[in-house]
């Protein structure tokens, strides 16, 4: 163990206030890292401003507990702040997940496949025909999954709630819901290729439908 973890674990395990003093400035470094996590994820779960600093503060106080809890478990296969960052960042994904159901603008059950031209910019006629034929090909292709795959497919990726919320939602981890829409992805790209869908690219297929290809896939 590297030597300024094992300073944090005496000070922390000690009395008085030299565990006081360790644990405000544990409890300083853990809010600075919960506001920073919360601003980057805050958007995508339509929270922002006095709010979302009230969110972060949650958390870091959420995260001391925790952390402090289970002050044993830490073995130094990593440096102690590593560790401890991990708990403030875990709390901020569980919060922002469950305040986006208490005001969601997306049912689970809609798939909002119309919107997504409108989020790659206005197309001429001939790009939006190209466009909307490798939709209907990726709705194909979304029709061979698992219902679990297709289920965060389409709610992650196509509907664009956050991998927070559905995690919130379904029990899950974060991890678990990445590593099953990943596998979505891997078996859409494979149905695209066998297709021809996936071919040139980088040829005469419009600029918006490669983005939207990259999104899907």
């Amino acid at each position: 163990m590297d030597e300024d973890s094992s300073s944090w674990l005496a000070a922390l395990r000690g009395q008085g206030a030299e565990c006081r003093a360790a644990q405000a400035q544990l409890h300083e470094l853990l809010l600075k890292a919960g506001l920073k996590e919360a601003y980057r994820r805050g958007p995508g779960a339509r929270i922002s401003g006095p709010e979302l600093e009230d969110l972060a503060h949650q958390a870091a106080n959420d995260a001391m507990v925790s952390l402090l809890h289970k002050l044993d478990s830490f073995c130094g296969e990593s440096r102690f702040t590593t560790w401890a960052y991990r708990f403030v960042v875990l709390e901020i994904s569980s919060k922002l997940g469950r305040h986006f159901w208490r005001r969601p603008c997306i049912p689970l059950d809609t798939e909002e496949w119309d919107r997504l031209p409108e989020r790659h910019g206005a197309l001429d006629p001939l790009a939006k025909a190209e466009h909307q034929d490798l939709i209907a090909a990726v709705k194909r292709a979304v029709d061979t999954l698992t219902e679990r795959q297709r289920l965060l497919f389409v709610a992650t990726v196509v509907n664009g709630i956050p991998i927070d919320a559905m995690s919130a939602r379904c029990g899950a981890t974060p991890g678990a819901i990445y590593k099953a829409v990943f596998d979505a992805r891997r078996k859409i790209r494979a149905y695209l290729t066998t297709n021809g869908y996936l071919e040139g690219e980088a040829g005469m297929e419009g600029v918006a439908s490669r983005r939207v290809k990259a999104e899907l896939t």
